[in-house]
């Protein structure tokens, strides 16, 4: 990496209190993941956490409070035809987290599309401030004494703790929600890749669409911030399913009863049915499914296929095609034509992932890829990368091994290496894959490819208690399809047990989260 001194680096900024503030002292670095150069650094030291929650609370929600729910789905849509215009600035800023064009658009313009899909839930609402909702409960004889639901905003702030692999998707997936509820948000990036966050932000305040007080920004680290929140405020969490678990068992989140939203990373799956062979066209939607599955975002995906489960008399051909088409895909600097697959977001990301091959490596074994087990560079030389040094970026080939005892050798249901690594493991008969499913201990998504409705509904009733979203794909409904990995903004988003037991967006579901049933 290129020596350079933390002084001469860009500080990034804090959006707090009105007013744009770089943190006190040196902060963190930041690295292009493409060159391995730093280049900014991230502070947070100064900022007055209390003050900002207050200032949320007091300032930007009751200007929000007092739109109706049109008047913030027109203010949701105005931002997003906005952000949209600047959208090319963004692409260029992303590269530096390693991603390429395509990454990037799931991203960005996902992003974006989140805003547009909840401007356009206001038709759901009335014209007012609140909402009503179901039907009258009857509590009489003569219906002089009845009940009804309303549901008003809640006069707290959202804080979003989100996660590195999509520093604008994961702010305004949330935000949106929010927004349109009639809460304010104080969004706290991870640090590695909040360069692309702060870029996003900055045009979003000088759009002066928001009202005051409705978006504040910590680019550095937010310890601490937990300590302030009260009963009115909204908590959520994109992430480690060991950092979710930590920040949920905050003393003040349980003593002020403060809702906790989190969704973690989960070790999804991908099912090919028994009754695909490889002369049918839903063989090949598998094997296009999966191979973008692993190299999409370098396999940083919080919904990328970790096992794949296939019948045990297709393994080998599996394994040959995914062989096929993994070695045509290129590794490389996003902006040198050709190349399919950029880095991780970092040097600290590839030793994580590096760690977890290396403990996934001592009960299965890896059959595509190199990796040599305890050695300081264990890709060595085995992998090429287009137009970058492979030793200054955050490079890492695929790596897909093979679990021929899945039942036994339970590594892959409990690891996940967070990168473009996944297991393949043989299945007998649909009750064994719904039961290999399930033991990943509760997944984001899972799905399964089938041109039989039959094994499609048995596989769906078997697994959905384990899932959060179950994906159906064959030949017909395969060219409209936005795949395995993309959560949908009308759908909710998030899964049981390990993948955080939480939900995001959903449409209306997504929205009562931000406010108070009474």
């Amino acid at each position: 990496m290129t020596t350079v001194t933390k002084t001469s680096l860009r500080k990034l900024e804090n959006f707090a209190l009105g007013k744009w503030i770089s943190g006190e002292g040196e902060g963190q670095t930041l690295y292009n993941a493409i060159t391995g150069d730093a280049f900014a650094s991230a502070s947070s030291k100064g900022l007055d956490f209390a003050k900002m929650c207050d200032y949320a609370r007091t300032v930007g929600g009751p200007k929000l409070r007092k739109m109706t729910f049109h008047e913030r789905g027109r203010m949701l849509k105005e931002l997003a035809i906005y952000l949209q215009s600047k959208k090319d600035q963004f692409y260029k800023i992303s590269w530096a987290t390693g991603a390429t064009k395509a990454d990037s658009w799931v991203d960005i313009e996902g992003g974006i599309g989140n805003l547009f899909s909840y401007a356009s839930l206001r038709r759901q609402f009335s014209n007012e401030s609140f909402c009503v909702e179901g039907d009258v409960a009857k509590l009489s004889k003569q219906n002089t004494f009845i009940g009804h639901h309303i549901c008003v905003p809640k006069e707290g702030v959202a804080i979003h703790i989100n996660a590195f692999n999509f520093p604008v998707w994961g702010m305004l997936e949330k935000v949106a929600v929010n927004w349109f509820a009639g809460v304010p948000a104080i969004v706290k990036p991870a640090t590695i890749t909040s360069f692309l966050t702060e870029a996003v932000v900055k045009e979003i305040i000088a759009s002066g669409i928001l009202p005051e007080g409705a978006l504040q920004l910590i680019c550095g680290s937010a310890n601490g911030i937990l300590d302030h929140v009260i009963n009115q405020d909204i908590v959520t969490f994109t992430g480690s399913a060991s950092t979710g678990k930590m920040l949920k068992a905050h003393p003040r989140l349980l003593e002020e009863a403060v809702p906790f939203n989190m969704e973690a990373d989960s070790l999804n799956c991908c099912i090919l049915g028994s009754d695909v062979t490889p002369d049918k066209p839903e063989f090949d939607i598998f094997i296009k499914e999966v191979v973008r599955e692993i190299t999409t975002k370098a396999g940083q995906k919080c919904t990328a296929v970790r096992r794949i489960i296939v019948p045990e008399n297709q393994v080998e051909q599996v394994i040959n095609l995914l062989h096929k088409r993994l070695a045509q895909n290129i590794i490389g600097d996003p902006n040198v034509e050709g190349v399919r697959m950029g880095s991780l977001a970092g040097q600290s990301q590839l030793k994580e992932v590096k760690e977890k091959v290396e403990q996934l490596s001592k009960s299965q074994k890896i059959i595509i890829g190199d990796f040599v087990p305890q050695s300081r560079d264990p890709f060595g030389n085995k992998f090429e990368v287009k137009g970058a040094d492979k030793h200054k970026g955050a490079f890492m080939p695929p790596i897909i091994f093979l679990n021929e005892n899945p039942f036994k050798n339970t590594d892959c249901h409990n690891i996940e290496a967070f990168g473009p690594v996944s297991t393949i493991m043989p299945y007998k008969n649909i009750e064994d894959a719904i039961q290999l499913a399930k033991m990943g201990k509760g997944s984001l998504v899972s799905s399964i490819i089938t041109a039989d409705d039959k094994i499609a509904k048995q596989y769906v009733l078997g697994a959905a208690s384990m899932h959060g979203r179950i994906l159906v794909l064959n030949n017909e409904c395969a060219k409209e399809s936005t795949g395995h990995g993309s959560p949908m903004p009308m759908l909710v988003h998030g899964g049981p047990g390990r993948a955080g037991g939480g939900e995001e967006m959903g449409g209306k579901r997504g929205v009562f989260h931000y406010l108070q049933r009474t």
